[in-house]
């Protein structure tokens, strides 16, 4: 009877096998959080940039309503008719046309009752990361499901309730002196309501994961 000769090779084989697609399990896995949290941190950018350009558009819509009004009683609020408007020679209210940061298209503009623009939105219905401690101007975003309902208009629900809330308005003519509440800034084209404007891009930080 011939004797059991014990070959060692193909245990080592399968050995070797089995490490190798445990690597290649975990390299996929390591992959796929790296992806995720690639991804995360892109929305939140995006969602910092829209809230930067949508703020500025909409104290640009202010500051345009207060400079068309200056001088002369009109009822109501007055809007451009075209975003082009807010950045023409030699008064312009906006730096430039943006676009929708998120929607990576042109906003959905929001008309006013009585004609032109009063504000404007992103067409994306997707959920934002970011759901609390929004900067002043945007406060009521708080908690709202999708970016189609961060609409920045003027007048905005945040300004009236700072206002409503004991902040205070200001008095006739003392906006442009004082701005828009004691202790804020002045007003100016880039900062119709004299609160501290956040720069185009992405520089409105979002708040901490």
């Amino acid at each position: 009877m011939r004797g059991f000769v014990f070959n060692g090779s193909g245990s080592e084989r399968g050995f070797s096998y089995v490490v190798l697609m445990f690597a290649i399990v975990l390299i996929g896995l390591g992959m796929t959080v790296a992806a995720r949290q690639w991804k995360v941190m892109i929305q939140r950018e995006l969602e910092a940039d829209l809230i930067s350009k949508g703020i500025e558009i909409q104290n640009a819509l202010a500051f345009y309503s207060a400079t068309m009004k200056a001088g002369r009683v009109v009822p109501g609020e007055v809007y451009p008719q075209t975003l082009a408007e807010l950045t023409r020679l030699p008064k312009p209210f906006l730096r430039k046309v943006y676009g929708d940061p998120v929607g990576h298209g042109d906003w959905e503009l929001v008309r006013a009752p009585t004609g032109g623009i009063m504000g404007v939105r992103s067409k994306s219905k997707s959920q934002p990361i970011w759901q609390h401690n929004f900067p002043p101007a945007v406060r009521h975003f708080d908690g709202r499901k999708s970016y189609y309902d961060w609409v920045f208009q003027h007048p905005n629900p945040s300004m009236i309730l700072m206002g409503m809330t004991g902040m205070g308005a200001p008095g006739p003519g003392s906006a442009g002196q004082q701005g828009a509440f004691p202790g804020m800034a002045p007003m100016s084209p880039q900062n119709p309501v004299g609160t501290t404007l956040p720069q185009a891009g992405p520089s409105v930080a979002p708040p901490a994961p």
